[in-house]
């Protein structure tokens, strides 16, 4: 079946459909990366509780076991770029394949604290490394006409893992008859969630075998003809294969390669707008999100709710978190990017400060935690309603703002400073949450709630509208 060429925006033409599905299936492949980055970062939820009680340890320092991981990622993050240009994105995605399989049987079998730390570092590490190799390499590899689309699938990847991650983390709750500490097979029932892992990151590892080199890659080493090869498959035969790797190799040359020095500037060290980005990169954090991903089902133990019926709404919210990434994907381009996070913000506020209200009712008499039916529902309901607003505003809008609002002299720069920020604000709140909520779940939601509210008048003083402008009109 034949079918003309469509133009692309660019001018050129669009893959014809034999050529897109191949683009998809490359796409695919390259954003499991996103689905273990999300995978990893959450399946730790299903292992707190056991982990506190297998190793006889406080809050403060499971917290910091908890958190080792933002440690790998942000040197990931901040190292993945330079190995990404010297070898190559797919050895990149070799490496970070190799340590989350690493990682994942190391934490599965740790013999000690520090043990199991050290392995959650080195899945942090690869978690990093596929947080910057995914959406650059789907860039590179990914025809003009349909790299908005494809760039979505490493976000969706990413809220799919989260969600797998849980939903099998309440599977072999199940076999372990509700007990986190449950022994299947020889090991803990904590030891197969954080085990599991292995399947995907052999998988990643192998799909990495299957599916090319970056074009962008190829022509920086020289390897041309093996660059238009590739061009060819991704693009379809009706490109003119050198024009295109002569217009790749021009674009290259003529890049400015932005430096820390570049976002120096005015009263407050960096440049307004950098601070800008800080500011979105912070606040996405501090309104407590992770405190969902990493620790709900402790959380939801904690206010005397069963640990089967706590690992069952914590795979609810990672599918709110999935219907609420969808929305945003829909409307981000039609409503603008500050009208949804102002939805966001709005939502998330009222959602945080009813679930601080219902948390206040909690109870411990000898020991007998609980907390009254209806407050329990609203809690519920206040913490699902808090993942969708995050998930349909703050959550997809704060990564494409931060990559659509620097002005292209200092982007990758200004990117990886706002990156940092935000890794900074997930370890204080990851590190913070079990001893607030030792002295008051209640009061550590009123923090959170005092965030969101700020949130609002940030983004209506300070953050720009970046739809429909071209990234040259970013000044």
């Amino acid at each position: 079946m034949t079918s003309a060429a469509k133009s692309s925006p660019n001018g050129g033409p669009a893959p014809q459909p034999d050529h897109l599905g191949h683009v998809i299936f490359i796409t695919a492949a390259a954003a499991m990366g996103g689905f273990l980055f999300g995978y990893d970062s959450s399946v730790i939820n299903g292992a707190v509780v056991a982990i506190k009680d297998r190793f006889d340890v406080g809050p403060e320092v499971l917290a910091q076991v908890i958190a080792a991981a933002l440690i790998g990622c942000a040197l990931g993050a901040a190292t993945a770029g330079r190995i990404a240009d010297r070898i190559g994105r797919i050895r990149c995605m070799q490496i970070a394949s190799v340590l989350f399989t690493a990682s994942a049987l190391g934490s599965a079998l740790p013999f000690a604290l520090w043990d199991l730390a050290t392995w959650r570092v080195i899945g942090g590490f690869a978690i990093g490394m596929a947080s910057v190799i995914g959406p650059a390499y789907i860039a590179e590899v990914s025809p003009a006409a349909y790299r908005g689309r494809l760039a979505s699938f490493q976000q969706a990847a990413i809220v799919i893992g989260i969600a797998v991650s849980q939903l099998v983390n309440w599977g072999i709750l199940g076999l372990a008859d509700g007990e986190q500490r449950g022994v299947i097979g020889g090991l803990e029932a904590w030891q197969w969630m954080l085990g599991v892992m292995v399947v995907p990151a052999v998988l990643y590892g192998l799909l990495s075998f299957v599916i090319p080199e970056s074009p962008r890659f190829l022509i920086s080493v020289g390897r041309t003809e093996q660059a238009k090869k590739v061009l060819s498959e991704v693009e379809g035969s009706q490109v003119d294969l050198d024009a295109r790797a002569a217009e790749i190799e021009h674009a290259m040359r003529s890049e400015h390669k932005s430096t820390f020095r570049d976002l120096l500037g005015g009263r407050f060290l960096f440049l307004p707008i950098v601070w800008v980005g800080i500011g979105l990169s912070v606040f996405q954090q501090l309104v407590g999100i992770n405190v969902i991903f990493y620790y709900s089902s402790s959380l939801w133990q904690s206010v005397g709710i069963d640990p089967t019926s706590s690992f069952l709404y914590s795979f609810t919210t990672s599918i709110i978190n999935i219907i609420g990434t969808v929305i945003a994907m829909i409307f981000v381009d039609r409503i603008g990017r500050r009208p949804l996070a102002l939805i966001g913000s709005v939502g998330m506020a009222i959602s945080l400060g009813v679930a601080a209200w219902a948390f206040s009712y909690k109870e411990d008499i000898g020991g007998d935690i609980s907390m009254p039916h209806t407050q329990a529902t609203v809690a519920l309901i206040a913490a699902h309603s808090f993942v969708l607003f995050f998930a349909l505003s703050w959550g997809v809008v704060v990564w494409v703002l931060l990559g659509e609002m620097f002005p292209n002299r200092i982007r990758a720069a200004a990117l990886g400073v706002a990156a940092a920020a935000q890794w900074v604000a997930n370890w204080l709140i990851t590190v913070t949450f079990p001893t607030l909520s030792d002295w008051d779940l209640s009061g550590a939601y009123v923090i959170y709630t005092v965030f969101a509210v700020l949130s609002i008048p940030f983004v209506l003083k300070w953050v720009p509208e970046t739809k429909g402008k071209a990234l040259e009109e970013m000044g």
